[in-house]
Order: C-alpha cells, then structure tokens, then sequence
C-alpha cells in the first residue's frame, strides 16, 4: 500500500509516513463518530454559544480520531522513537475535562476519568520495551472500561467520549504495539 510522506507539522498526528487508507480511516471515523453523537444527542449544545459548541466537537473529534490513529505502525512506531514525545502527550492530554467544562456536563466524572487514564497510561509507559506492557495495559483498561459505565447518571454522550479517551490515552497511544523505534530516516533503532 503507497504511503504518504506526512508534512513535518502532522507528525505528532500521522507519524511520519502513512497510508491513504489509514489516513480516511482516522478521519471517517472520528468524523463520522462525532457527527453521529451531535445528530443522537442535539440537547448537548442548547444553550451554549457556538464557540463553546465548535471547541468541545473539535476535542471530541481528536479524541474519535485519535483511538484509531495511535493503533497505526506509523503514528506508534514515531513515538516509540520518542520518548519526551509520548510522555508530553500524554502530560497534555486534559481534552476530556475541557469537553465536560464546555459542554457544562458530567466535571468531576471527567475529572476522575481524566486522572486514571493519565495515571494508567504513565505506568504503561514506564513498561515500554517490558513484555508485561500489553498485559497491564489490557488490565488497565478494561478496569476503566468495566467501571466507567457503573458511573451514576452519567450522561450517554459522556460515556461514550469518556470510554474512547481512555482508549486513545491509556491502550492506543501509551502501548507500543509494533515495538520498533523508527528514525528519521525510516531505520529501525
């Protein structure tokens, strides 16, 4: 399959080659995901000014996206060559507070959402290049996935986008999956 040399700035989105088809996977499916909860819950923006509204499906559009970009060889293999990467994005990931705070809904399930995600995903981290990484990865997550839906009252948009952060933060992006370090110029390390 032809891969697409990804311009410098997408980097840290794409990695550094990507295919066509991954590239309309990430984006159909984060697209398609987001405009499928706007069209299923129209009441989550009542109310709300259009930036607050354009800003909180902006986040939760990355955060649709980004489950499957992480899962690709590229985007893991770029960031297991860079370990200060990985770690700052997964330092700046705080997108599910911001939607909670934007769209006035669910804050401190989000902020309990938010802490065990980044916690979580600092130790599978730390296992990188360990075998026991996908296992307590896999262990972890399905903790936050068997306990997320237990929330009292939480909003089913909420649910939804809290569940997938996860993912993205914690299993897709913190796991190594293809456990080779790529340089710049496509070697393995």
């Amino acid at each position: 399959m032809k891969q697409l040399r990804i311009p410098l700035f997408l980097h840290d989105i794409f990695g550094e080659k990507q295919s066509v088809v991954s590239i309309l996977s990430i984006l159909l499916f984060g697209g398609l995901l987001t405009a499928s909860l706007y069209l299923m819950f129209p009441q989550l923006t009542e109310n709300l000014p259009v930036w607050r509204s354009t800003l909180a499906f902006l986040f939760i559009f990355d955060i649709f996206s980004g489950c499957v970009a992480n899962f690709t060889i590229s985007t893991s293999n770029f960031y297991a060559a860079r370990k200060t990467n990985r770690i700052v994005f997964i330092a700046i990931h705080f997108h599910i507070v911001l939607v909670a705070l934007l769209l006035h809904t669910d804050i401190w399930y989000s902020i309990g959402v938010w802490a065990y995600t980044i916690a979580g995903a600092l130790i599978v981290n730390a296992l990188h290049g360990k075998q026991s990484q996908l296992l307590i990865a896999g262990l972890l997550l399905s903790i936050g996935l068997g306990g997320i839906p237990l929330l009292p009252n939480i909003q089913p948009y909420m649910l939804t986008i809290c569940l997938l952060f996860m993912l993205k933060v914690l299993f897709s992006f913190a796991v190594d999956h293809y456990s080779k370090a790529i340089n710049n110029i496509g070697e393995e390390k």
